[in-house]
């Protein structure tokens, strides 16, 4: 390796050779993976800007979210392609980079952490549906503090836009697994 210059540390050499590379492969395989949900969630965002933000919104991308049911690491490019997307297109940048990651980050730990009590797949991205969509009141309490006295409108409004994306995207995303395996794709 060219990281140590001479002669490599003793307790390198006790690192099976194999080893190293398959945990090296996996983890550029996962962040390249996860660079590509970014990339995907941020370009289809951008294209459907007009839709993706204010209070009545159909953010497509959301569908994404489900990636968590099958491999929790997707978790990384779902957080960085809201983040960017974010950062790229919204018309209200430092509330959605605030609000809107911070509601992707919480929702999906919580759908992670009850995805091990929940072994089906159909089960789990109802529960992941479900969770986005009650937690869109943090979407609420950002577009009340940027425009004014109209939180149960603009949480009733998100949850209806989160839910119909989320509901929809379940089988588009049961079908795209079926030729691609999420769950197999990062192991």
């Amino acid at each position: 390796l060219f990281i140590f210059p001479g002669k490599y540390p003793a307790w390198f050499e006790t690192i099976p050779r194999k080893k190293t590379k398959e945990r090296i492969f996996m983890k550029v395989k996962t962040i390249t993976v996860n660079g590509v949900v970014a990339a995907l969630y941020i370009a289809i965002t951008a294209i459907i800007q007009p839709i993706a933000f204010y209070a009545f919104q159909f953010r497509v991308p959301e569908a994404f979210n489900h990636l968590v049911v099958f491999q929790k690491k997707y978790f990384y490019g779902i957080v960085l392609g809201v983040f960017f997307a974010n950062l790229f297109t919204s018309p209200m940048k430092m509330y959605d980079l605030t609000f809107g990651v911070l509601h992707s980050v919480i929702s999906l730990g919580i759908t992670i952490f009850l995805c091990r009590f929940v072994k089906n797949l159909w089960a789990r991205m109802i529960l992941n549906s479900v969770v986005f969509t009650i937690n869109m009141f943090i979407i609420a309490i950002e577009l009340n503090l940027a425009f004014g006295d109209f939180f149960w409108e603009a949480y009733l409004l998100g949850a209806i836009g989160e839910f119909v994306v989320m509901i929809v995207g379940m089988p588009l995303m049961y079908a795209i697994n079926k030729r691609l395996h999420f769950e197999k794709l990062l192991d």
